[in-house]
């Protein structure tokens, strides 16, 4: 039986603000093809999974409820969705990627519908943040993010409120990561791109009377096709690879 019901119900709620934000921006989870019913349960679920385990942090600091609850609370949902925000950011830095290789070889149709997000996007954008995603999923990145959240209670305590400063230096400095690693990984197209436009720039200025842009389109497509089938397997595993640190470093 349940010693402090009301406690044991304000500590759940606590836990839930800071886990169910995070699931709130997390890419995947936050996808408008996942119904917000299942967001929900999944946030409570998760809370109540891991409030056995934090139960010695959480429930002194809520007991007795009162007007400090609520800032506790507010604090609470700012912090988890800046932990969110960090995970989802590297994933916008993919997406930003994604059209960079779509320009450097020449894939510059029509943007259609997203497949994670409701806004039109590249194909080769789509396919690559997709393919990066649940390539994620697969090496168990929620795991991660969880026992990031568990951890998150060390450097940012319950009821220490929320450091805004601390947050935006944790974002500005995953955005610098996530950059800088999508840039290593886009650059042998960017690099191809440049060489391509280069010689056939080189070719119009000797032979000025060919139709170069109509002749160039489908080899430099063509090429960058083929340089992204031989490279996606390296492409993905470098990203995974670059995911965990950018992650973890944000405290």
């Amino acid at each position: 039986m349940i010693e402090d019901p009301q406690g044991t119900i304000l500590a759940l709620f606590a836990a839930f603000c800071r886990i169910g934000a995070c699931i709130m921006v997390l890419p995947g989870f936050s996808s408008f093809r996942v119904p917000v019913q299942i967001r929900l349960l999944l946030a409570v679920a998760v809370s109540m999974a891991l409030l056995p385990v934090m139960w010695d942090t959480i429930y002194p600091r809520v007991q007795g409820g009162g007007s400090g609850y609520i800032l506790l609370i507010g604090a609470e949902m700012l912090i988890g969705v800046t932990m969110g925000l960090i995970a989802r950011y590297i994933v916008l830095a993919l997406q930003f990627a994604g059209t960079g290789i779509s320009m450097a070889i020449g894939f510059n149709s029509a943007p259609g519908g997203g497949i994670i997000e409701n806004e039109p996007e590249g194909h080769v954008t789509s396919l690559i943040t997709f393919t990066a995603l649940f390539v994620l999923f697969l090496s168990d990145f929620h795991h991660l993010v969880i026992a990031a959240l568990v951890r998150s209670y060390t450097f940012m305590p319950l009821g220490s409120g929320f450091d805004p400063q601390m947050a935006l230096m944790t974002l500005t400095d995953t955005l610098a990561g996530a950059f800088l690693l999508v840039l290593r990984l886009a650059s042998p197209f960017l690099a191809y791109g440049l060489i391509f436009n280069l010689s056939i720039g080189m070719v119009n200025k000797l032979s000025p009377q060919i139709p170069v842009y109509f002749i160039s389109i489908p080899f430099i497509l063509f090429g960058g096709l083929v340089l992204f089938y031989f490279g996606s397997r390296s492409f993905f595993t470098l990203f995974v690879a670059g995911f965990e640190p950018l992650y973890l470093g944000l405290p």
